[in-house]
């Protein structure tokens, strides 16, 4: 054979192996859009593939999440006076004969840590058994008056509430967490937490859950500040719950970073999601092909496709062409949740320039070969 043909059967054999290699093997960074669109539920698959447009927008579209609802909005200020079972009172009573029955002239007696017990009663000495739960220091004042006046001339008394198990909240996740007396300056929720020494976290990013019994519910705590509305009154044994909110989305594909991206604020649209995990690749990136792969409930799976007859869940890939002339605008509309998965495709441009970049690089490598095997 002569040296021509045998060149021409060398080339022909590199050229075959590199496409071969090409055709089966160029790495990449996830299915192209062909091939996510073939996984379609139209073409057999288990997917919808929808396209974002206004309508869809607003289909995919949840109502908010987080506010006090009207049983806690309408529940008024807890009176800072009024003595509930469980508090913890302190009685001072002075009398004016030389031997009183609890002291002796100008010198008070003092009861200090009188408990209310959970009957709403106390026990004074000489006085008996007394209802204090329901009453106002000054109206158990009365009271007990009333109660030793039959036993020593003008008595005169003094009660002071102290903070009790009978009206308090515990705060976890708050700078100072622990449990605090709901007292006249702290009396709603906002006061409260700024009681137990504010938030560690960025306040933009805040939740404040209120535990009341059995019943929940939840504010961000920017909205909690701008709203008289959601700044509850609190009330005995109320439950307090401060945490960074913890919501995710992953990023994938042709973007600047392929990470697991958490929430930076309350709401965020798609273009805001794109922009927070480094933007689009433009040497990599495909922006008709932008993909945002949710598992729908049965509910917004009806509403977005005009049906009512599905009762589970569904896998949607609702795609963004930012190309098209309404994209960006439908990007900004689109809201991102929670679990969420962004994936951008590759140009198609960029499987030619993988493959160029084998065959340059192997015929460079198969001539460097040739050199030394002639030299």
């Amino acid at each position: 054979m002569s040296r021509r043909s045998t060149s021409w059967v060398r080339k022909a054999a590199l050229f075959t192996m590199v496409f071969s290699i090409a055709a089966c093997g160029l790495p990449r960074s996830g299915p192209k859009k062909n091939e996510i669109y073939a996984g379609s539920v139209q073409r057999e698959g288990n997917a919808y593939i929808v396209s974002v447009n206004d309508r869809v927008v607003q289909a995919t579209k949840q109502a908010p999440s987080v506010g006090f609802d009207a049983s806690f909005q309408r529940a008024g200020r807890v009176g800072a006076d009024t003595i509930r079972a469980g508090d913890i009172l302190a009685l001072t009573i002075y009398e004016n004969v030389d031997e009183g029955l609890l002291g002796v002239a100008g010198v008070p007696s003092t009861l200090t840590e009188l408990q209310v017990d959970q009957a709403g009663f106390i026990f004074v000495p000489y006085a008996g058994r007394i209802r204090a739960s329901g009453n106002t220091p000054e109206a158990l004042r009365g009271v007990i008056t009333r109660k030793l006046e039959s036993q020593t001339p003008d008595p005169q008394v003094i009660v002071r509430r102290l903070p009790g198990d009978g009206s308090t909240v515990s705060i976890v996740g708050s700078t100072a967490q622990g449990v605090y007396p709901i007292e006249a300056s702290t009396s709603t929720l906002s006061s409260m937490i700024a009681k137990a020494g504010g938030v560690p976290t960025e306040p933009e990013n805040t939740r404040v859950t209120v535990i009341r019994g059995s019943h929940k519910g939840t504010v961000w705590l920017e909205d909690l500040y701008a709203s008289n509305e959601q700044d509850i009154a609190l009330r005995p044994g109320d439950r307090i719950l401060i945490k960074q909110d913890k919501r995710r989305f992953t990023a994938l594909g042709a973007t600047g970073a392929q990470s697991l991206v958490e929430f930076p604020a309350p709401e965020v649209s798609a273009i805001e999601a794109i922009a927070f995990m480094g933007g689009l690749n433009s040497n990599l990136a495909d922006p008709t092909g932008i993909f945002i792969f949710r598992d729908e409930s049965a509910e917004y799976a009806n509403r977005v496709l005009g049906r009512d007859d599905f009762v589970s869940p569904k896998r949607f890939a609702y795609v963004l062409n930012l190309t098209d002339p309404t994209g960006i605008f439908l990007g900004r509309d689109f809201d991102i949740r929670d679990g969420d998965t962004i994936y951008v495709t590759e140009a198609p441009y960029v499987a030619w320039t993988k493959t160029l970049a084998v065959l340059t690089g192997s015929v460079g490598a198969a001539a460097s070969l040739t050199s030394i095997g002639g030299s």
